[in-house]
């Protein structure tokens, strides 16, 4: 849309067009996207003051369906090539130039802050081709955990949304008429576009109680927001009683419900969602002129703030990610940071966003086209560069504490000296869908000899297992048992849960073909010891821990021990670690820097009690099946977490964590080993050191927690 001044209105992070009449420009509209962007903002700073802020993005996805489809309301074009090569060209131009600078500078920043930078330069790279959202999804980040503020390029992921209903939208804009102008176009756009936007609200409402990544990230949960905003631009344009209704209502009181939306917990984030979206779309069709609501959102400052609103948006989140590197966030350093996200926004919308836009560089389409499309390809060989090749040269920090620590990869290949056997890392683990069907060599993946030892230990589990590698050299050496270790990335713990993503297909394969064949190996006596992720069966606080989940799970490992049982195996599992996926900061984010003198910690840690409560009915569950002799726990609670207050290393200064998805360092694996072969070999129980099964903790137990985890949450405020 071009507004009487010439000046283009876009909403952040999604840009509308620019060639509709100028009499359709709703200046209001770049307020509503000045509301959005604010409210996101004070989340970002201190999610206390604004618990729900990050709607804002949704009002953004609303504004972008209304605005979008406005934009496509009567434009003329020749064919379909036409039409989507024209629609491409100006998607390119809004969001490209102003993304890849930001994307260039942060990706620069990082690499001197941050000593082990590589994903986030790969978020990046993905970033600048729409696709953040679905690397996000794969590494099941959670938005709101502390670690996403140390990511300068988490919040692209929204972009990643926007750009994908872009490859879907304008054919069926075109498709169903409404861009050819037939006379049953929009009758024909509003029916599919409501059909396909309830299939998606179901989407998100179930993918959130079931996998609340994909129903954050992915496009096809969200498609529905902006289906809505497309909705509503069509019933406006039907002159009905419907649409004249929707006129009359009090934009005023809607303001003041979508403002008391945004204080409600986290808890409530589906109801807040949904309710937030409809009173955005009720809200653009009662701002009216002449009323006071009108007159505030289209005030020359807010209007301003909504022109800005998309480099507002890139800019902020970099600002603050930075600032938690560096300085922190603080009451008397805000000032200073609200300053330089502004400064940043009107810079790069003068003099990047505003030129290219406005055409003051007018070029031929296939100019255009191929100039957007090089600026992409350039920009993302940045980070590319820098992960492979300079970000430990740009590092202007201390990294020796941990480079005296053994911080191996989860695929370092591992033998025992003077003893036969190896584990020869990749090839004993199914690390994608890609290797479904490969067997795995028991002579390359096992430590010892699997013919002839006394004994014999099968380690199986998602990525966990290839962590404990190193946990076992006494086991073998002394005891003279075998231990094959094998692993399946993202792998369930149970052969009865499955799993999406990029390794289903190899999960499915791993228990139902790879393992049978394993245990058929083993004799009575010998041993099979599972090692997983458990974080799925031991949720944070905030969240309601799933009983269906847990009885799942529960059922699953009763049926595995009674199937190993048949054999003569023992089952043994690993209990819960205390802080996976609980911090998800990379270990040098611990480490004192120089550049840091006033953060003492920019990724804090839960303490002990918080994770015990946190694992208190998975515990139970353990228990249970432990009192009915299914299994035997391993508990290593008290090495990782020895003090009141867990840290990422113990009192002698070694590091108990390799990356910042929680798996124990090599460190951490040998501190473990005496306690596992205690287990392994029967020779004495460790003293648990968690809830007994049955027990409740205290009320005085419980609040600690829930006061500690609360803190936990919003350390990053």
């Amino acid at each position: 849309m071009v507004e009487a001044t010439g000046e283009s209105s876009y909403s952040n992070p999604y840009l509308a067009e620019s060639t509709t009449p100028k009499s359709s420009y709703r200046p209001e509209i770049d307020g509503l996207r000045a509301f959005a962007v604010v409210a996101v903002i004070i989340n970002h700073f201190n999610k206390d003051l604004l618990p729900s802020g990050y709607l804002g993005v949704d009002i953004f996805f609303v504004i972008s369906g209304y605005v979008i489809t406005s934009s496509l309301s009567g434009r003329k074009s020749k064919n379909l090539a036409d039409f989507i090569l024209s629609f491409y060209e100006r998607r390119i131009k809004r969001l490209v130039p102003a993304l890849a600078l930001f994307i260039a500078t942060s990706a620069l920043l990082i690499c001197i802050f941050n000593p082990e930078p590589n994903y986030h330069l790969e978020v990046a790279t993905f970033a600048l081709f729409g696709l953040s959202n679905i690397s996000l999804r794969n590494t099941a980040t959670d938005y709101f955990a502390p670690s996403t503020a140390l990511n300068p390029f988490t919040h692209t992921w929204s972009l990643g949304v926007e750009e994908q209903f872009y490859l879907l939208f304008p054919f069926i804009i075109w498709f169903s008429g409404f861009g050819r102008q037939k006379a049953d176009g929009t009758r024909n756009l509003f029916w599919t576009i409501g059909t396909l936007s309830i299939s998606s609200l179901l989407t998100f409402i179930y993918f959130y109680q079931t996998n609340q990544p994909a129903a954050y990230f992915l496009m096809p949960p969200r498609f529905w927001e902006l289906g809505l905003g497309c909705l509503v631009f069509l019933s406006l344009q039907k002159k009905t009683w419907i649409s004249d209704s929707l006129k009359k209502l009090p934009s005023l009181l809607i303001v003041i419900l979508l403002v008391a939306l945004l204080f409600l917990p986290l808890s409530l984030a589906v109801p807040a969602t949904i309710s937030v979206a409809l009173l955005s779309g009720l809200l653009i069709c009662s701002l009216k002129n002449g009323t006071k609501t009108f007159q505030l959102f289209t005030r020359k400052e807010i209007v301003y703030a909504g022109l800005i609103s998309y480099s507002l948006y890139l800019w902020h989140w970099g600002v603050l990610s930075i600032s938690r590197w560096t300085i922190g966030v603080h009451w008397w350093s805000i000032p200073f940071q609200v300053a330089l996200m502004v400064l940043l926004a009107m810079g790069s919308y003068q003099f990047v966003e505003k030129p290219i836009r406005q055409g003051i560089y007018p070029v031929r389409r296939i100019y255009a086209l191929s100039a957007g499309i090089g600026t992409m390809a350039t920009t993302a060989a940045i980070p590319f560069f820098l992960s492979k090749q300079a970000s430990n040269k740009l590092f202007a920090g201390v990294t020796a504490n941990l480079k005296q620590s053994g911080v191996a990869t989860l695929t370092t290949p591992y033998s025992i000296q003077g003893m036969s056997g190896q584990w020869s890392g990749e090839e004993c683990v199914l690390s994608d869908d890609h290797e479904v069907g490969e067997k795995i060599d028991l002579q390359n993946c096992t430590l010892g000899n699997f013919s002839s030892s006394r004994r014999r230990v099968l380690v199986i589990g998602n990525s966990f297992s290839a962590a404990f590698v190193e946990a076992f050299d006494q086991l073998v050496k002394d005891d003279q048992y075998s231990v094959t270790i094998t692993s399946s990335w993202g792998a369930t713990p149970i052969k009865a849960k499955t799993t999406s993503g990029p390794w289903g297909k190899a999960n499915y394969y791993y228990w139902n073909s790879l393992l049978p064949s394993l245990f058929s190996k083993l004799n009575k006596g010998d041993i099979v010891f599972a090692i997983n992720d458990l974080s799925g069966f031991s949720p944070p606080l905030r969240s309601q821990e799933s009983d269906q989940s847990l009885s799942k799970l529960e059922q699953g490992i009763t049926n595995l021990a009674h199937d190993l049982s048949r054999k003569g195996v023992r089952l043994i599992f690993l209990h819960g670690l205390p802080l996976a996926r609980e911090a998800q900061c990379a270990p040098n984010a611990a480490i004192k820097q120089w550049y840091a003198p006033f953060d003492k910690d920019k990724c804090p840690l839960p303490n002990k009690e918080i994770s015990m409560a946190r694992r208190e009915k998975l515990n139970e569950t353990l228990h249970r099946l432990q009192a009915k002799n299914l299994l035997t726990i391993i508990d290593l609670f008290e090495i990782f977490c020895p003090l009141k207050a867990c840290q990422y290393t113990e009192p002698q200064g070694k590091v108990l964590y390799r990356d910042e998805f929680s798996h124990p360092s090599v460190e951490a694996v040998r501190l473990s080993a005496p306690a596992i072969r205690s287990i392994l070999t029967n020779k004495e129980h460790v003293k648990s050191q968690i809830i007994p099964s049955g027990t409740k903790p205290s009320s005085r137990f419980i609040n600690s927690a829930i006061q500690g985890q609360k803190y936990f949450q919003n350390r990053f405020a």
